[in-house]
């Protein structure tokens, strides 16, 4: 029986799979599944040695279920394909798991990467995220309405948590144009949640209350008041992009709920 296995979900990865499949080569089992790539990522995930399953998009809760469907370890690390994990957490996990810890989920923390540079401050790190569990012990499924989000997936668990002492290293904006183009796409599947749970901006004092308001006093909050501004000009660009995606976002939903029509369209 496998004691790790990691479950990774992909599409069009092939610049970051390599540094996170050598990140997890301590593992016993890899899983990656893949979901119609165009580029070599299937590819790479099998020079690695991993198991790989091409499956179509059902959303990012549904899909990285059946990756965790798919490990047969006693434990499970999920991870994102621009996710890596450091030299100290890795050693930290070929030490701990053999012991049969009593925890059965466990935080870790995740330094995210905006152009290159490690955002400490205006919320964005420590930024624990539960990552390692206990095959049977968690999944995003296990309330329904979990499974359901466009976006944003929550992992729900049974039993006791504690967090590792390491970072796990987001990679996640390496130039501006990643950064515009993951703005544009959460943004709309952030307007559709707005739409389902009917949060679309109908009067006009919540149209700019949530179009012009919350966009400024989110860049305020994470700029100034957590200190943003000490993240130099990375975190100038980080939160003001981020006000915008807010913006983006209402506007989305209010856009799609004036027409009655999906707001992909």
């Amino acid at each position: 029986m496998p004691l790790l296995s990691v479950a990774i979900i992909t599409c069009d990865e092939e610049r970051n799979l390599p540094r996170t499949l050598a990140s997890v080569g301590f593992a016993d089992e890899v899983i990656v599944v893949d979901s119609g790539s165009k580029d070599r990522t299937v590819a790479i995930a099998e020079s690695f040695g991993a198991k790989v399953f091409v499956r179509e998009w059902p959303g990012f809760a549904a899909q990285k279920n059946f990756a965790i469907a798919q490990c047969s370890g006693d434990w499970v690390l999920s991870l994102d394909a621009d996710e890596e994990m450091s030299p100290e957490l890795a050693k930290q996990l070929q030490l701990l798991l053999p012991t049969n810890p009593p925890a059965d989920a466990y935080f870790i923390n995740r330094r995210n990467l905006f152009l290159g540079r490690w955002i400490k401050r205006g919320g964005y790190y420590p930024d624990p995220k539960l990552r390692l569990f206990r095959r049977r012990a968690a999944n995003f499924s296990q309330q329904p309405h979990f499974e359901e989000r466009p976006v944003h997936e929550t992992i729900v668990f049974d039993g006791e948590s504690a967090k590792l002492d390491f970072d796990l290293i987001h990679h996640a904006y390496p130039t501006l144009e990643d950064y515009l183009e993951h703005m544009d796409r959460y943004s709309t599947l952030g307007a559709q949640l707005l739409v389902d749970q009917g949060r679309t901006s109908r009067s006009h004092l919540a149209f700019y209350w949530n179009v012009l308001v919350v966009p400024h006093l989110s860049f305020f909050y994470n700029y100034i008041v957590r200190f943003g501004w000490l993240d130099g000009r990375e975190g100038l660009l980080l939160h003001l992009y981020h006000s915008t995606y807010v913006s983006w976002k209402y506007s989305k939903a209010w856009y799609a709920a004036r027409d009655a029509k999906p707001v992909a369209e």
